[in-house]
């Protein structure tokens, strides 16, 4: 046989074992990895209790990045595919409206009554950088409006972060970075004020509040000796009614009916607030008396007599 014929052969014999071996090599690729989503904290429970209105909860997604893994530093060579789970809008909405209503939030109350609140999800993702580990990021829009869809809480952004230390292939630690940065977004929340325009101290309760700033009272203070000049003034312990300097009613005996006019009084702060009347009076020692604005609402006068006492 030639020498020709037998190298023919053996590359023949040597590509043919090539071809096999590489057939037998196969590629397969990474599994998709999974984060949990899940509410890692809840709010502290009832703290916001009997407020007039009730609050229906809006919530959107637009994020301009929907993946939930957004930077990836471990490998040089591909990004791993990552789900979510469950999907980030339904778990934003679900969890929240948990939150709420543990916090004493009365969701879904009265389609008529009920403020809206719409939130807008921005950010929502976690990393993994080298040196760092896993990092978490939640951004949201929160905006409110009334029952007449009046904007009273304007478009607010708030915000979360978490870092945990860890391995790149740890993806619990993945979840758990995402999730804290979520429950740190939700305390983000400015909630007193949110409740604030829920409540009955709100000034959106015109009717009833006008009427109690503006109630008609009978003035019925004397004194003995007579002749005593009167004053009054507005003693406060809250801080939606503002304390007064002493205002000039008359002289004893003093009868009148006027308006009150106290600025931010509601049916929620009465309780909170006193009328201070005075005499003084020439070589007497200055008498006076407070008044429960509750019981004075109620009675519809401030009647009193000041007996007067000499100065020595």
């Amino acid at each position: 046989m030639r020498k020709s014929h037998v190298y023919l052969i053996a590359l023949v014999a040597f590509l043919l074992c090539s071809c096999g071996t590489s057939q037998q090599v196969s590629y397969t690729p990474p599994q998709p990895k999974t984060v949990n989503l899940t509410l890692l904290k809840n709010a502290r429970s009832n703290m916001f209790l009997a407020m007039n209105y009730g609050i229906r909860l809006s919530i959107t997604d637009d994020r301009a990045n929907t993946n939930i893994l957004r930077k990836y530093d471990a490998s040089a060579t591909y990004m791993p595919q990552v789900n979510v789970a469950p999907e980030v809008r339904a778990f934003v909405d679900e969890s929240m409206r948990l939150y709420m209503r543990t916090m004493g939030f009365s969701l879904n109350a009265d389609a008529g009554t009920d403020y809206i609140m719409q939130v807008s999800i921005t950010d929502f993702n976690v990393s993994y950088l080298s040196g760092t580990g896993w990092s978490g990021t939640v951004r949201m829009n929160v905006e409110v409006y009334d029952q007449n869809r009046n904007l009273v809480y304007p478009n607010v952004p708030v915000a979360g972060r978490a870092n945990i230390v860890g391995l790149s292939n740890d993806w619990d630690l993945a979840s758990v970075a995402i999730n804290t940065a979520y429950n740190n977004a939700l305390e983000d929340i400015d909630w007193d004020r949110i409740a604030f325009f829920l409540s009955s101290s709100h000034t959106s309760k015109k009717n009833d509040d006008s009427v109690l700033e503006m109630s008609v009272i009978r003035w019925y203070i004397t004194s003995a000796p007579q002749g005593a000049d009167v004053y009054w003034r507005v003693v406060s312990s809250t801080p939606e009614v503002k304390n007064t300097n002493q205002n000039f009613l008359g002289s004893t005996p003093y009868e009148s009916t006027e308006t009150l006019d106290i600025k931010g009084l509601n049916k929620n702060n009465l309780g909170n607030v006193q009328i201070e009347i005075s005499c003084e009076k020439s070589g007497y020692v200055t008498q006076k008396k407070r008044f429960n604005l509750q019981q004075v609402i109620d009675q519809k006068e401030v009647s009193t007599k000041m007996n007067l006492v000499k100065e020595e």
